[in-house]
């Protein structure tokens, strides 16, 4: 109990002593051995370095979020499942959270009716980049994320506590030196003398113990590099990954009838006689229409009833009665008396032939 008693009053004197040195220091008092140039680099590298590693890591971290609207719960839940050493289970993204409410709502809509057989394919395909974008989050965290925790939380801890120890060390080396200074008895200068030598001994073993660490943080860049690297990958695969599912939804919903729904107004503007026709002509029938349209000048409306439209995906004629389209085109279409409400003629110059509604925009 004494020994412990003691050793709290040593512990106080020499705080309180370092303290003095550290205030005396600061107002110009006392003086301060400097740390060599090459110490003094590396520490400020190691502070540049920890604090980088610290924006990137919280920064990426929110990038990886799958739920930020949450963060606060699931970091909660993360700390109470690491604490329990269990594997923290892996949650919806919000991509995935998407394409099922859609799945969810073409049941209620109809899966067979245009709005949901679309809800469907949409869904299926949001369900896939949640998916993918799961299986991104985890392989980041782990190939670029976890390193620059395990600096955060490992090596840089390290660092700092020997940094904290060489200060001391440092205050303990000039504590001695104005003792020496001071000194003015034989006795007392040998005192000083060997107290100053085994403090010197003290900090130039610190220094060589805390320079170690620090030109280790060149290793660390080269370890972060190959993991940036790593995340980069990630990230093209992604987002590649992305982009096939997105063209596959393209494909799916232009193979879907009525997939962009054409205001009925829209439709019989096209078809509504011209004021100055008296008559109109006897509807033609199916065997006549394409004859009649694409070949002769009898079936074709007046211009007034035709409009221009912007094609939205390329398409290839089934046959000589359709019109080949290709992507962001201007077309000329219009409508004919008993003609499917699911097409249109179209025309570019002296070309002619039957387009799909469901490929084109109408322009007003």
């Amino acid at each position: 109990m004494d020994f412990n008693v003691k050793k709290l009053a040593s512990d106080a004197g020499v705080f309180f002593t370092r303290a003095v040195q550290f205030t005396e220091e600061k107002l110009g008092q006392a003086e301060k051995t400097e740390l060599d140039v090459h110490l003094e680099n590396l520490l400020a590298r190691a502070d540049c370095t920890k604090n980088w590693t610290e924006k990137i890591f919280r920064q990426t971290e929110v990038l990886l979020q799958p739920n930020p609207i949450d963060h606060t719960g699931a970091r909660i839940e993360e700390f109470f499942y690491e604490k329990l050493d269990r594997k923290v289970p892996s949650r919806a993204t919000n991509g995935e959270l998407l394409g099922q409410y859609m799945l969810d709502a073409a049941k209620d809509f109809g899966p067979s009716t245009p709005y949901g057989s679309t809800l469907i394919k949409v869904g299926e395909s949001q369900r896939k980049l949640g998916g993918t974008e799961r299986e991104f989050i985890q392989s980041s965290a782990i190939s670029f994320l976890t390193p620059l925790r395990n600096f955060l939380e490992g090596d840089w801890r390290t660092i700092s506590k020997e940094r904290r120890l060489l200060e001391n060390r440092r205050l303990d080396l000039d504590i001695c030196k104005a003792r020496l200074k001071k000194a003015k008895v034989a006795e007392a200068k040998a005192s000083a003398e060997m107290e100053l030598r085994v403090a010197q001994t003290e900090f130039d073993r610190q220094a060589e113990v805390t320079r170690l660490l620090l030109e280790g943080i060149s290793s660390t860049h080269v370890h972060h590099l190959r993991c940036l690297h790593e995340f980069v990958e990630a990230q093209a695969a992604y987002y590649a990954q992305c982009h096939l599912h997105m063209l596959e939804l393209q494909k799916e919903l232009s193979r879907l009838p009525n997939a962009f729904a054409v205001n009925p107004s829209s439709l019989a503007a096209f078809s509504s006689p011209s004021p100055s026709t008296s008559a109109s002509p006897a509807p033609p029938t199916p065997a006549t229409l394409e004859t009649d349209t694409l070949k002769g000048e009898e079936g074709r409306p007046p211009a007034s009833g035709s409009r221009k439209a912007k094609v939205l995906y390329d398409y290839d004629a089934a046959d000589t009665s359709e019109l080949s389209l290709l992507a962001d085109e201007l077309i000329t279409v219009y409508t004919v008396p008993g003609m499917d409400p699911d097409w249109l003629i179209g025309e570019r110059g002296n070309q002619k032939g039957k387009v799909p509604v469901t490929y084109l925009e109408l322009l007003s």
